[in-house]
């Protein structure tokens, strides 16, 4: 039986057990995927346990992303380009290797709900909401794509700057009090901040300057509709919830595993839902 994981200080709260414990069931295959709780002192002690514990790999989650960056023995473009690890596996040499699929997991949502021609060249800009962790995942996937600008906007100018440094000549630091003059010229707006989440403040931004054909997305879940969506879609936008990231960001990580490339359905979306409304 192959063996899989999530990781991370709190852990009860994971949704991915459901997602891959879905997808090993309807593919009728035999392996188990679990939540494990370690505590950031021993996260060290747990990685170089991983093979002697017979797991193929697993999931990452808070706080252990930057230390699984620096604990993996070889690094994907893409672990690098985010400088963070969501997903481990091991490769033909038993190496553990660190990669991060939020970059894909944004861009195919995206990709299912818009189209995969919507953002072209001389559609618009991207205007980014945030610059943590999840802002450098999305400017990453988006940098794959034929967008005109990528606009970060962060209370602390610095931290969007240093994102910018992902392709200085695409990507541009924005400062938070010019953000209405931003969104003049968005495609696409990005909120990246846990602002809206359950239990968290709301963002409290003005969506007037935004054009009628410009979409919004939001990478909270939780809950599904945010007031930031909830105010997008009273003025007839299009909307991207955040689930669909989390769905397809576990797609590369369950087929490295297992070895077969899992759907994301409607029925497994269904599934998650019905878990968020139980739990509100």
């Amino acid at each position: 039986m192959i063996k899989a994981f999530v990781v991370g200080h709190p852990i009860a709260h994971s949704r991915s057990p459901m997602i891959h414990g879905h997808w090993l069931a309807t593919l009728g295959l035999d392996g188990s995927y679990e939540r494990i709780d370690v505590a950031p002192e021993d996260f060290g002690t747990f990685l170089r346990g991983l093979k002697a514990d017979g797991f193929a790999g697993g999931n990452v989650t808070l706080p252990h992303k930057e230390a699984a960056f620096t604990g993996a023995d070889v690094l994907t473009d893409a672990a690098r380009r985010i400088g963070a690890v969501n997903t481990l596996s091991f490769d033909g040499q038993g190496r553990l290797v660190g990669d991060n699929t939020d970059a894909v997991g944004f861009t195919a949502h995206l990709d299912e709900t818009l189209g995969p021609d919507w953002l072209s060249v001389d559609a618009g800009d991207v205007v980014i909401l945030g610059a943590g962790g999840a802002a450098r995942a999305v400017v990453a996937g988006l940098l794959d794509r034929p967008a005109t600008r990528i606009l970060v906007a962060n209370r602390t100018r610095s931290r969007s700057e240093a994102i910018a440094g992902l392709d200085p000549t695409r990507v541009e630091a924005v400062d938070w009090d010019g953000l209405d003059d931003a969104l003049r010229g968005a495609r696409l707006l990005v909120n990246t901040t846990s602002l809206g989440m359950t239990g968290k403040p709301q963002l409290d931004i003005a969506l007037e300057n935004l054009p009628a054909d410009c979409a919004v997305a939001d990478i909270v879940y939780s809950p599904l509709e945010t007031p930031l969506l909830a105010a997008a879609a009273a003025r007839g936008h299009r909307v991207i919830d955040g689930l669909g990231m989390l769905l397809h960001q576990a797609v590369p990580g369950f087929e490295r595993w297992f070895g077969t490339r899992p759907v994301v359905t409607r029925e497994l979306r269904a599934l998650i839902v019905a878990d968020l409304v139980a739990k509100r």
